[in-house]
């Protein structure tokens, strides 16, 4: 029998690297895309170890052309679209670059796959971000979109692409709807590991404040190797079908922040202000999950919670002395 082959587009990022890590371990043949790989550091594949075990291709996700050439020349089993721009504040910014990575690179991987009719199972990264304020509901599959930013309008734009190429020409494509997950591989610039870098630099003598927007927010908060798992899993299905993914407890920002200061003996109440240089021009206020569908049909649950996630990073932290990652 031969491996099963998996193309992971935008392995660069965290859930690609994670991806990887449990493919392999499951004996796949793992390819990888970047826009450049020969000039892509892969920091996340040095990180976990794996970089000489996947086989890494530039490929160009806005490009139709580029998106063809790999998937004819690899014909993969199974195909993850992870990549595309991934800030929630930055896609305020950046408004096109976020539509065109998000949906002109989700909708060149459904045509190739319905042109040339090839046998793959295409999973498709969409983001709790689509259902916007969920209030004190909790959103699950049949929750209608509500979209409060240019990343959440392009991650729903590309999951009823998804929606739509599944009916219309019977391609097994499923899209999970992952809420917030984390790992050390997020750059500081996401919330959770500047709290946790900003305690981690107080608690060893630094006079530095921790600055963040509106602390109120509530959010669900994951442990980005377990959400991978769940991601495989969704393609082993007889049938495709969508599922939202997330560990079904939320958080406040500010919640998060005296959890995480604890854990180094510290009161946070000395050392955290909040800004109105970091609110955004719109923000969700209360993000909760509903993951019963996950637990019924794949078996998922996630394993960690928000206080082991935050020891997790934590522990990361303690040790990350360069500052690399």
């Amino acid at each position: 029998m031969s491996k099963k082959k998996a193309l992971i587009v935008g392995i660069s990022g965290q859930d690609g690297a994670y991806l990887a890590d449990h493919l392999l371990k499951l004996d796949y043949e793992v390819h990888g895309t970047s826009r450049d790989a020969e000039l892509n550091k892969f920091y996340g594949l040095e990180f976990l170890g794996i970089r000489h075990k996947v086989k890494l291709h530039s490929m160009s996700l806005i490009d139709f052309r580029s998106v063809m050439q790999i998937l004819l020349n690899l014909r993969p089993d199974e195909v993850y679209n992870l990549a595309g721009q991934s800030s929630v504040g930055l896609s305020f910014d950046q408004p096109v670059d976020t539509l065109e990575s998000i949906i002109t690179g989700t909708l060149n991987i459904l045509e190739v796959i319905r042109y040339h009719k090839l046998d793959i199972k295409l999973y498709n990264a969409s983001s709790s971000e689509c259902f916007g304020d969920t209030g004190k509901q909790s959103a699950n599959e049949e929750t209608p979109f509500k979209p409060s930013s240019p990343y959440a309008v392009a991650k729903a734009t590309a999951y009823w692409l998804v929606s739509n190429y599944r009916q219309a020409y019977n391609i097994f494509a499923c899209s999970g709807i992952l809420f917030n997950h984390e790992s050390p591989l997020r750059p500081t610039r996401f919330v959770t590991r500047k709290i946790i870098n900003i305690a981690n630099r107080i608690s060893k003598g630094e006079r530095i404040e921790l600055i963040l927007g509106n602390i109120n927010i509530s959010r669900d908060w994951g442990w980005a190797p377990d959400y991978v798992e769940a991601m495989h899993s969704m393609l082993q299905l007889q049938n495709p079908e969508d599922f939202v993914i997330a560990t079904g407890k939320s958080v406040t920002l500010e919640e998060f922040v005296k959890i995480v200061f604890e854990n180094y003996n510290l009161n946070y109440k000395g050392h955290l202000k909040s800004s109105q240089e970091f609110y955004r021009p719109l923000d969700i206020l209360h993000s909760s999950a509903d993951t019963n569908k996950a637990k019924k049909i794949l078996g998922w649950e996630a394993k960690n919670d928000v206080e082991s996630v935050i020891k997790l990073l934590i522990d990361f932290e303690k040790k990350n002395i360069s500052g690399e990652i």
